[in-house]
């Protein structure tokens, strides 16, 4: 398989030496180059066409954030941002893929952690996970009509790494699919981009949830950057409710408000998939959706970006099926056709 091709942009020396270490020490990524500085970050971007950025915010004379600001309206180049952690947000507004926290330095940066995310980044093709990679298997896989009539959802939960692993999931899910109610761990303002994103990226409907918005086949609520979104039932109907609270398991939004809604509202008629994540988010929240009834997907080792948040599920004895992401959405209807 032909190697990824990364473009290196550190200010530091330090940072510079360290990720390149990082990087040569795995045979499917090639650095293609290394610069210390926006402008010849820029020259090299056409010159080598890199399939990923490795950009550092610390530059001279212009910040990695500033420089991606002004390269995205005029070339999109997948890039993943290295920063101080309250860069985050401003990272994935000026139109970062990922985010790599930097406060604890160089030495805090394993090869696997950044290698993974740099994969992941890259053209999911590159990996096998095409568009059609479950849609052309699965056609003869049949669907419930009006699956919400049974009263099922689906709520899935992921944060490092997720932005790419979610899409590659959604992508691969049929418009006949039960509801989805998912929490992606992002800053307030970024998850009305990513749903728009999704949306236009395979058959589901994909919005960013609002207090009120009822579950139904075919469509994906996100939680909003900045609020909780709880599953509740109406009426025999399946709503979300989104909310401003205090951090729970680190975050808000948080996949262990989501999953113990999710387990107190639909019980055994739902199905839970915990993603690639940093962290134990979710983890006893899948274990509550299992305890009540439901069937549990955790994504495993080898295509997790970060094996954190599945790893302590599966270890908490909360995840029924552990799976590889290109074969999350096929398990997915699997379970449905055995309910």
């Amino acid at each position: 398989m032909e190697r990824l091709k990364v473009l290196l942009v550190a200010g530091s020396l330090e940072m510079s030496m360290g990720l390149r270490k990082i990087l040569d020490d795995d045979a499917e990524i090639e650095l293609v180059a290394e610069v210390n500085n926006a402008y010849s970050a820029r020259d090299k971007i056409i010159e080598c066409n890199p399939d990923v950025m490795l950009l550092c915010n610390s530059l001279p004379r212009m910040t990695g954030i500033s420089f991606l600001q002004k390269l995205m309206p005029q070339r999109a180049v997948n890039t993943i941002v290295l920063g101080a952690s309250e860069l985050e947000k401003s990272a994935y507004l000026a139109g970062a893929r990922a985010f790599i926290a930097t406060d604890a330095g160089i030495n805090a940066l394993t090869q696997e952690n950044i290698c993974k995310m740099i994969k992941a980044v890259a053209d999911i093709k590159r990996k096998g996970f095409s568009q059609n990679t479950v849609k052309s298997d699965n056609a003869k896989i049949p669907v419930r009509e009006n699956a919400n009539d049974c009263g099922m959802v689906i709520a899935i939960g992921a944060s490092t790494g997720g932005t790419e692993a979610v899409a590659a999931v959604i992508r691969d899910m049929k418009k006949e699919t039960p509801g989805v109610v998912m929490v992606q761990h992002m800053p307030e303002g970024f998850t009305q981009m990513y749903a728009q994103r999704l949306d236009n990226e395979g058959e589901l409907t994909v919005k960013e949830a609002r207090t009120g918005d009822v579950v139904k086949p075919g469509l994906v609520l996100l939680a909003p950057g900045d609020k909780h979104m709880r599953l509740i039932k109406v009426n025999g109907t399946y709503q979300v409710e989104c909310r401003t609270g205090e951090k729970v398991s680190g975050h808000c939004p948080s996949v262990d408000v989501l999953f113990e809604s999710v387990a107190k509202a639909a019980g055994k008629d739902a199905i839970g998939v915990l993603m690639t994540g940093m962290g134990s988010d979710g983890a006893a929240g899948l274990l509550s959706m299992k305890k009540a009834g439901a069937r549990t997907i955790g994504q495993d080792r080898n295509t997790c970006v970060v094996y954190g948040m599945p790893k302590v599920a599966y270890e908490l004895g909360a995840v029924d099926y552990q799976v590889p992401l290109e074969q999350i959405a096929r398990k997915l209807y699997y379970i449905m056709e055995k309910k």
